[in-house]
């Protein structure tokens, strides 16, 4: 049985894993680490998909300003090699999006495949106005508006947005670890 819920301060090593297993080194040089790195995510949006007490999949989301207008960065999002293509990755989108939606948030970007978040909402063209401040494949940089029309106005760099962690913190971003 697979339960997804928020992630909690502890779970932070086992994430921070999961995400080395997913993406290895590379992850840290990537345009979207530089949006989370030094930052805490967005409050109530961390999760973790646990399969009894071990966890399988993450997904979290950032505070950014998308051109001139307040949104969530999503990413990254990550399951277990061994359990991918069970739908855990959808079920924490679902559980994600809903989320965000309770919330208030308005609109999410994200560097992703467009056939595998397209069924989520997410669409290049959202995100033609945009630029991130570093190197991405542009087909990848897709965007979802949970209020049609929210991103209309956007139009520019997306910045990081949002609290900024404390110097000794795990935040998934950068290369900051947390002894446990």
């Amino acid at each position: 049985m697979i339960r997804i819920d928020n992630e909690l301060p502890r779970e932070a090593p086992a994430r921070e894993a999961m995400l080395d297993r997913a993406f290895g080194p590379a992850r840290f040089v990537k345009t979207c680490e530089r949006l989370r790195e030094g930052r805490l995510p967005a409050e109530g949006l961390s999760f973790i998909a646990r399969a009894g007490e071990m966890p399988v999949g993450t997904l979290r989301f950032w505070h950014v300003e998308a051109g001139g207008v307040p949104a969530l960065m999503l990413g990254p999002l990550a399951v277990d090699e061994r359990l991918r293509s069970v739908g855990i990755g959808g079920t924490l989108m679902q559980v994600g999006l809903a989320r965000a939606a309770e919330l208030g948030h308005r609109a999410i970007i994200l560097v992703g495949d467009e056939p595998y978040y397209a069924r989520f909402g997410f669409r290049r063209a959202l995100a033609e106005r945009l630029a991130l401040p570093g190197p991405v494949d542009a087909a990848r940089f897709l965007a979802h508006e949970i209020v049609p029309g929210s991103l209309c106005s956007a139009s520019g760099l997306v910045r990081a947005m949002g609290a900024l962690a404390p110097s000794s913190s795990l935040t998934g971003g950068g290369h900051r670890r947390l002894a446990a």
